[in-house]
């Protein structure tokens, strides 16, 4: 889960890609970057770890000249935090290329290794996203060609679609050429391309969602079609090919649940009007479960079910109360990346209004539950300031399963929903009832905005993956690679490297 934008303008982008990434943060809080191109052909590229009005400072921002640029905010999925691998990454030959990659790739291990041996090329960290980067440079070298055309661009993205498996949202910085981007054949992570007229000339905005288009001012034209690629020239020309064959839409659920801001429209998918349906079916299932419970007032977790419990609470005739303060400043929990640095935010981040819970039946309302770590504080919360009873009901089925495609879920042991049925979830996280949304719902929620999707990938929920590669022993080795104590382990020779190189070690 990382956020990219693209731009191609008709004066300096340095403060649109900004603005960009700023609303496209809730996508990633690790590590920010941009890199733009001046009229000499140079790029000048600023990136680090931290948030992005952290990263970028006003002597970051004058260095970052020229009409084209892209930009990345990211989380770490697979891989580390390490700086190392914040985005984009940048290859010399051919050309100069930039990229900034959202997804992740399930074949990287193999893509390392034929990167190395059959092309020749050396790749510096373990991040998928140099990989997909080396696979598009290369093709484009073999070509050999000084001025390649759009269609020699193309020619090298099918290469990619080839070789890359996975889930990737790409867009790519060609020195001197113009702005690629492109989709996987699946279209599992989302991707919008949008235009805009200044002093009379066609101004382009690439983005993960279209909230960084309107915000921008830009027109969102479409979302990019699973497999297909844009580019816009070094002439401003738009130009477009579907680069795979046999693709198909499969956009990851998940996205509507929880990714997503609710102001932006996603394969013809309004989020909030989704979410909204998300409320009405988890009314149902409420009615049909809990016919005999009282419930004195439904209650979101802010922020994401704000829109699910509004419209659960209404088609149940109940109170919608805001009974959590949220600060603003404390990251989202799911992806913290320890444990115990998880739990301590979980306090941080939500304040309890006594007088919202003290005397009555809550219904707490959660767009999903991963760990359970912030629902069982949350169910204690709501117990500690007197609530007498505290249901809560997920707009999400159980997660029962990892995700392989760019969000980093925790390892299938460390899911509350592990190996436990719903009363036994509801008694680990302390509530007096639990009731999940069905998986037919969910879908069902979604695509009474767009009917036309015939797929989601939704494998965090039912464990079936859309693309070829995902068996036990892949999901195996990535326990082990995303379990808290590996981290713990990694961030630890993390630490350790850094303090070597500072005492020059």
């Amino acid at each position: 889960m990382c956020g990219i934008v693209g731009m191609y303008g008709n004066g300096p982008v340095n403060q649109e890609l900004y603005d960009a990434l700023t609303v496209l943060q809730h996508r990633g809080q690790d590590a920010a970057g941009i890199v733009t191109e001046d009229d000499d052909g140079h790029l000048h590229l600023r990136k680090d770890n931290g948030l992005v009005r952290d990263v970028f400072r006003t002597r970051h921002m004058r260095n970052l000249i020229g009409n084209m640029g892209i930009g990345h905010c990211r989380y770490p999925t697979a891989g580390s935090a390490s700086s190392a691998e914040s985005q984009p990454f940048y290859v010399n030959s051919p050309y100069g290329i930039c990229l900034a990659h959202n997804g992740n790739l399930i074949n990287t291990q193999d893509l390392l290794k034929s990167l190395y041996q059959a092309d020749l090329r050396h790749i510096n960290t373990s991040s998928d996203s140099e990989a997909l980067l080396n696979v598009l440079a290369h093709h484009l070298q073999i070509l050999g060609k000084l001025e390649p055309s759009p269609d020699d661009f193309f020619d090298a993205v099918s290469e990619v679609h080839r070789r890359c498996k996975g889930a990737y949202a790409v867009v790519a910085l060609i020195s001197g050429h113009g702005m690629l981007a492109f989709r996987d054949p699946n279209g599992i992570r989302p991707l919008v391309f949008g235009k805009r007229e200044r002093d009379g000339q066609i101004e382009y905005m690439v983005a993960s969602e279209s909230v960084a288009l309107s915000t921008a001012g830009f027109e969102l034209i479409r979302d990019l079609h699973p497999g297909e690629a844009v580019m816009v020239d070094e002439r401003g020309q738009l130009h477009t090919r579907l680069c795979s064959e046999g693709s198909q839409l499969t956009p990851c659920l998940f996205e509507f649940v929880y990714l997503s801001r609710p102001d932006s429209v996603i394969d013809g998918i309004n989020v909030y009007d989704a979410r909204l349906n998300m409320g009405k079916k988890l009314a149902q299932q409420i009615r049909e479960q809990m016919a005999d419970v009282q419930i004195d007032a439904v209650i979101p977790i802010p922020d994401t079910s704000r829109p699910i419990a509004l419209e659960t609470a209404r088609e149940l005739g109940v109170d919608y109360r805001e009974g959590f303060v949220k600060n603003r400043y404390i990251g989202r929990t799911f992806i913290m990346p320890g444990q115990t640095e998880r739990k301590k935010s979980v306090r941080q981040k939500l304040n309890p209004v006594r007088h919202e819970f003290e005397g009555r039946n809550v219904l707490l309302i959660d767009d999903s539950i991963v760990r359970g770590t912030t629902s069982k504080q949350i169910v204690e919360l709501a117990r500690e300031n007197g609530a007498k009873k505290v249901y809560f009901a997920s707009a999400a089925p159980a997660v029962r399963f990892p995700n392989v495609y760019g969000i980093d879920m925790p390892s299938r042991t460390e899911l509350i929903a592990h190996g436990r049925d719903t009363a036994e979830i509801a008694k680990a996280l302390g509530a007096d009832g639990l009731i999940y949304q069905t998986l037919d719902d969910l879908k069902a929620s979604v695509l009474e905005c767009n009917p036309d999707i015939q797929q989601f990938e939704a494998s965090v929920f039912d464990g079936e993956y859309v693309t070829q590669g995902v068996d036990l022993d892949y999901l195996d080795e990535l326990d082990r690679r995303r379990n808290d104590d590996a981290k713990q382990a990694r961030d630890s020779e993390e630490s350790e490297e850094h303090i070597s190189l500072r005492n020059g070690a």
